[in-house]
């Protein structure tokens, strides 16, 4: 697996971070890591992005950015409203191969969800996940509402011949309530692939150390890491309801 696409369900739901711990469980194997952000939005010219923010948080991975647009919008409206040329799907498939022949392991972040366009013809990153031949792992988030997006993007994935590794719950609250500790045995079932993964909420804000240190044990060996899902489910998971018998 020398590329791997990471998207998700939508935004802010923990992407960059958990694309950060796979990073880091990669490099803890002794592997070579870049990671490419094709489009960053939002931010200007002198501020950290993401693929910085994987690098500080993971260790030495080589980042890299296509493009950056100062809006935080889609990349193709953002793209527009500057006048800027956008970034295309074979561009970011160019760059991914490049990466891949220097080095064990390239991760490619994209920006909200699986069809946020990138350019005017509707280039999206499902489009250059086929273009590399790239498995694509899903960042979902816990609670209500995760199984209808989690199922969409699963299906869409299929729906254009894409290999759907697995999804990681991006940020895992320490009080789940019913909906979230009920979305452990279901969103594996909605999505049709396995659960990889589950990151603690406020993982981003540890220290590097202890981000490095933690990240093996927040995703599944398929990712290299030690994770349990069985287990996991089995500590989290809702038990089944008894109908209010006495």
């Amino acid at each position: 697996m020398p590329v791997l696409v990471i998207t998700g369900t939508g935004t802010e739901i923990g992407k960059t971070i958990t694309t950060a711990a796979v990073a880091a469980t990669a490099l803890a194997t002794g592997r070579t890591v870049a990671v490419l952000k094709p489009a960053q939005t939002g931010l200007r010219p002198d501020e950290r992005g993401d693929a910085d923010e994987v690098a500080r948080l993971a260790g030495a991975v080589t980042p890299a950015e296509l493009a950056r647009f100062p809006e935080p919008l889609a990349p193709g409206t953002a793209a527009r409203r500057a006048g800027m040329a956008p970034v295309r799907p074979h561009e970011v498939a160019e760059a991914a191969q490049k990466l891949a022949t220097e080095h064990d392991l390239v991760l490619v972040e994209g920006a909200g969800g699986l069809l946020v366009r990138f350019d005017p013809e509707g280039g999206t990153l499902a489009d250059a996940a086929r273009l590399l031949g790239a498995p694509v792992l899903v960042v979902a988030s816990a609670g209500l509402g995760t199984l209808n997006t989690t199922e969409l993007t699963s299906r869409e994935l299929r729906s254009q011949g894409l290999d759907l590794l697995g999804v990681v719950i991006g940020s895992w609250p320490t009080e789940p309530d019913l909906a979230t500790r009920c979305n452990v045995a279901d969103l594996p079932e909605v999505a049709g692939a396995p659960l990889l993964g589950a990151l603690p909420e406020g993982a981003g804000a540890l220290t590097p150390a202890d981000f490095r240190a933690g990240a093996p044990s927040w995703l599944a060996a398929r990712l290299d890491g030690t994770w349990d899902a069985e287990g996991f489910r089995r500590r989290e998971a809702a038990p089944s309801w008894d109908g209010g018998a006495a």
